[in-house]
């Protein structure tokens, strides 16, 4: 029995949302459900989806998330106004921060420094320097970091009243706060267009670089080790970078250290307390295709890229998932007798005090009314917006849920069925643009899909169709999929809503 048909004939089902209506009405999704391993909380709470970025898992992070839940854990994201707390931690096994840019208040820092001290894991997902999504003079290095470059006595610098006196703004502290804890700091270099081909193997890698030849990198940043008993690289950039192997954006010089390990690691780990955390340079590695809202300033669509599944890039994010779920007793990398990392050299200008702003803040001017410590002022369509374009006739609607239903393992060369349930709608209410596409691993389409009784001629998603929910909220419609002859092993059921990703389950093929 596979593990999608298992959740269903259980009732533990995952499920993403459909989006119908305004979105703060979105209830956060869940995919997965908890087999012993615990839950794994992905924040959605600093700006996750600001300018083009869409870190959330029923959207351009969904392949990770889904990754996830293949492990065993139940996979939520966290969207409650309070942020990250203590209490809001409790049965959570691994926190994942995907590219913040909204800075974290100071109880924030605190509720996950304890909860990585008393054995929960942590994952912070960066970018390079300049990347202001939401234009508020503060980069996701920079919030994870804890302070602004040039302006580490006041994270406020330079800030309209209305923005310092903003909720957001409300309870944050400028400090050295991830070296002096975690014991590394993210550099503000910025690279671009790299395969990382340096991982390190066996023991002295943690295991962690097991299956792993090579990670991508598409502007992204670096990580310096401050503390090696506490902190180690584990994937590292080419050597030898010029000057074209800079992002063409960067501020200043942009390769700080020539590349090599002396450039910092890509990615790192560290060990703290009874707990651990892991740390990336650049969200590329991890974004998929499929992102669900549009840009909170303007209400553009945005374009995302699949790096999920380039180089080895899905592999290592499952080993730092495996390494983050599994509890050692041991607090620092010396207890191990592995051999310990060098401090980075950093610049003079890299020493938090010493820090230049080198180029004005933000980079450049958001269109006219917007605001980014204020959802009134978000584009319709947006996290946060006053509704959402191409979901529902009816925007007044509750949200919906959808499930897929097929065969435990299908045959290349036949056909097979897949029913799509949707449930939880408005009554009498009309649900636009939904298709069902069939991919392996890199986006290769293997199947021809049509609604049931009617003919696909090529291989790709269905063609795009319109559904009318009964007088109970709900609607069903089945698909007919012929798989692609010479194909086995596992491929992907994706149902879509326009460009969104609604649900996406594995299925084995024989």
């Amino acid at each position: 029995m596979s593990y999608f048909k298992k959740l269903v004939l259980t009732g533990m089902v995952s499920i993403s949302t459909l989006s119908t209506g305004a979105v703060y009405a979105d209830e956060a999704p869940v995919i997965g459900s908890d087999s012993g391993k615990g839950q794994v909380l992905v924040d959605n709470t600093h700006g996750q989806t600001a300018g083009a970025a869409d870190w959330v898992i029923d959207g351009a992070f969904s392949d990770y998330a889904n990754s996830i839940a293949e492990q065993g854990y139940q996979v939520k994201e966290l969207r409650d106004k309070t942020g990250i707390t203590t209490e809001r931690l409790n049965g959570v096994s691994i926190l994942v921060i995907p590219e913040a840019n909204i800075p974290f208040k100071s109880t924030e820092q605190q509720a996950i420094l304890n909860f990585v001290k008393n054995g929960g894991s942590v994952i912070f997902v960066s970018d390079h320097y300049n990347a202001d999504r939401n234009y508020n003079r503060i980069d996701s290095s920079e919030v994870m970091n804890g302070y602004r470059r040039g302006a580490y006595d006041d994270m406020t610098k330079n800030m309209t009243e209305a923005e310092k006196n903003s909720e957001a703004m409300q309870g944050v502290t400028s400090s050295d706060w991830l070296s002096e804890n975690f014991g590394v700091r993210f550099r503000y270099n910025a690279l671009n267009n790299l395969n990382a081909t340096d991982v390190v193997q066996g023991e002295e890698g943690l295991g962690l670089g097991n299956g792993i030849q090579s990670v991508s990198m598409h502007a992204g940043s670096t990580i310096a080790v401050t503390n090696p008993k506490i902190a180690k690289g584990i994937v590292y950039v080419p050597d030898k970078l010029s000057e074209a192997d800079k992002w063409g954006h960067a501020v200043d010089q942009g390769v700080y250290n020539g590349g090599g390990r002396e450039e910092g690691a890509y990615i790192a780990v560290s060990k703290v307390g009874r707990g651990k955390a892991a740390f990336i340079g650049d969200s590329s590695m991890v974004e998929d295709i499929t992102p669900k809202y549009k840009r909170e300033d303007d209400g553009s669509t945005k374009k995302t890229y699949d790096g999920f599944k380039e180089e080895d890039n899905g592999k290592m994010l499952n080993n730092l998932t495996t390494w983050l779920g599994e509890k050692e007793d041991y607090t620092t990398f010396e207890e191990l007798g592995i051999k310990l990392d060098q401090t980075t050299q950093l610049l003079d200008s890299e020493k938090p005090e010493n820090s230049k702003e080198t180029q004005a803040e933000p980079w450049s001017q958001p269109k006219a009314g917007y605001e980014w410590f204020n959802s009134e002022t978000f584009a319709p369509g947006s996290y946060g917006g006053s509704e959402d374009s191409g979901g529902n006739d009816n925007p007044g609607n509750t949200q919906g849920t959808a499930t897929l239903e097929f065969p435990n393992s299908v045959t290349n060369g036949e056909t097979f069925t897949v029913t799509t349930s949707l449930s939880g709608y408005a009554a009498n209410s009309t649900i636009k643009d939904l298709k069902l596409g069939m991919y392996t691993e890199g986006g290769n389409q293997i199947g021809k899909i049509s609604k049931e009784g009617e003919q696909a001629s090529d291989f790709g998603y269905s063609k795009p169709i319109t559904v009318n929910t009964d007088s109970k909220g709900n609607a069903k419609v089945s698909y007919t999929v012929e798989v692609k002859s010479g194909v086995s092993g596992t491929a992907n059921l994706r149902l879509k809503q326009g460009s969104k990703n609604i649900i996406t389950k594995p299925v084995n093929i024989q």
